[in-house]
């Protein structure tokens, strides 16, 4: 089986989801094809095929055009970097059973079955804690990093797209001082928020700050909340993401 994927003028991180995507559809062996159209994608596209398991290879066609060659010759029953021939899976367990199935049958019997967390790790993260949180990202401004606002803003905007694929979204985001501005109307983070919000992610906003960008009127995504809260949120998580 060959997929070609297409990701001429994606932006980062899109030829990285297209290409994890397409590795998912591949189910066993085969071939994918990836085009992009500059050096930074076609070795991030060539580093989580290899982080996969998966053998990658790269040319230039043109000054701005790139193919990877991703094979896939093993199937992936682990995730990342584990993948195991036909005749191995037979090995790990007896006759034909599915390691995958084993693992999440001895999870559900520790009470720690994913299925029933869907990608949220709150639960499973609090485990023996009464108070702690899983993973909250913390923003505190419109912009990722700094140098530049307007690469800033376009860095901050594929990070909540990257979030929106990630396998396990985090519990909480909090969102204050200039972060306030990313859960409004016109935001152009807007829609990825309210898709994590929609999978299960709990979305807070500093009401001081809404109050102090005059844009309390126009939150368009989530709660209000305070900073007695904020603290409380940042003291008890089990870890914690600034972009």
């Amino acid at each position: 089986m060959k997929i070609t994927v297409d990701a001429m003028g994606d932006h980062c991180p899109i030829p990285v989801v297209k290409t994890k995507k397409a590795l998912g559809e591949l189910n066993g062996s085969g071939q994918i094809e990836v085009l992009v159209d500059n050096e930074t994608a076609m070795k991030n596209v060539m580093k989580m095929a290899k982080s996969s398991g998966a053998s990658a290879e790269a040319k230039q066609i043109s000054e701005q055009e790139y193919k990877v060659m991703i094979t896939v010759e093993e199937k992936n029953v682990g995730g990342k970097g584990q993948t195991q021939t036909d005749g191995e899976i037979k090995a790990a367990g007896e006759g034909d059973r599915n390691p995958v199935a084993d693992k999440d049958e001895m999870a559900a019997e520790n009470g720690k079955n994913s299925g029933s967390q869907g990608r949220n790790r709150a639960q499973s993260a609090s485990v023996g804690c009464a108070t702690c949180i899983g993973t909250v990202v913390a923003v505190s401004s419109d912009k990722m990093g700094s140098g530049n606002d307007e690469l800033g803003a376009v860095l901050m905007k594929s990070f909540f797209f990257a979030e929106t694929q990630l396998d396990t979204l985090p519990d909480k985001i909090l969102f204050y001082n200039g972060g306030a501005k990313l859960t409004v109307e016109g935001s152009d983070c807007l829609e990825d928020i309210k898709l994590l919000e929609k999978e299960g992610v709990e979305i807070l906003t500093c009401g001081t700050c809404l109050d102090f960008y005059g844009l309390k009127e126009k939150l368009a995504v989530g709660t209000v909340t305070n900073m007695y809260t904020i603290a409380e949120i940042l003291q008890n998580a089990v870890s914690i993401v600034s972009p």
